[in-house]
């Protein structure tokens, strides 16, 4: 079983897309790393050798930022924009979508779904007699 940078990579799946299983590691990124590291990207997770992960590991540390650390930077530039009150912090606050895209009959994803106009209670006709 292939760890690396704390994420189990699946077995079953060739190298450069069981890469991609680690945060901040897309298709293209996991092919370069693969070939910095002097393994086949076509190969699958579970015929790596020991060597061959340990030089993976050490390309992935090398390379920059992934996993963890990652998230916690995304995380924090994103509440710096909330503390100074920028247009993209406010829309972060609110939920709303943060790059121009229209709000009035979209964005049912960062929304959440409709809450519909509350109807006005019907009053009972009873029968008389």
């Amino acid at each position: 079983m292939a760890r690396i940078a704390g994420v189990d990579l699946p077995p079953q799946k060739r190298l450069w897309i069981g890469l991609t299983a680690i945060y901040g590691i897309g298709q293209s990124r996991a092919k370069a790393l693969a070939a910095k590291a002097n393994v086949d990207f076509a190969k699958k997770v579970r015929d790596l050798t020991e060597e061959e992960v340990n030089r993976l590991r050490q390309a992935i540390e090398s390379e920059g930022r992934v996993e963890g650390d990652l998230r916690k930077e995304i995380q924090m530039n994103i509440r710096r924009l909330i503390e100074i009150q920028c247009y993209r912090g406010i829309r972060h606050r609110r939920n709303l979508p943060v790059r121009g895209q229209r709000t009035h009959t979209n964005a049912r994803t960062r929304k959440g779904p409709r809450r519909g106009a509350v109807a006005a209670k019907k009053k009972v006709v009873g029968k008389k007699g």
